[in-house]
């Protein structure tokens, strides 16, 4: 599972960075629209990463497939969001539900990993 805390620890830098960047030198730029994006995006990036460490923390390696699941989620919920907020072609809106899905899924694989393993 240091990977797992790795993982987390690398979004949370990253969040950190991203929400600096979005409030300062993106605010001025962005339309309302893809403001909200970017929000949503650092929020979502935090919690997850945040999640990861817990996971992890909880010292069950049988976690470590939600874990990965979560992560992906993540990266292509948010990572959507973000290239959309700077521009990108809005057809990759179609791929943040996929992100949310799998998002759902590490959840729901992480709830009942738990309750099976205790």
């Amino acid at each position: 599972m240091r990977a797992t805390v790795l993982a987390g620890m690398v979004l949370m830098f990253f969040g950190v960075a991203f929400g600096a960047f979005g409030a300062h030198a993106l605010a001025p730029q962005l339309s309302p629209q893809q403001a909200g994006w970017w929000h949503t995006a650092v929020q979502y990036q935090f919690w997850h990463a945040a999640a990861l460490i817990a996971l992890a923390g909880l010292g069950r390696p049988q976690l470590a497939q939600a874990a990965g699941v979560l992560l992906i989620g993540t990266l292509l919920f948010c990572g959507t969001l973000y290239a959309m907020a700077l521009g990108a072609p809005l057809w990759l809106g179609m791929v943040t539900p996929v992100g949310g899905t799998l998002l759902l899924i590490g959840w729901a694989l992480a709830i009942w990993t738990y309750l099976r393993c205790r």
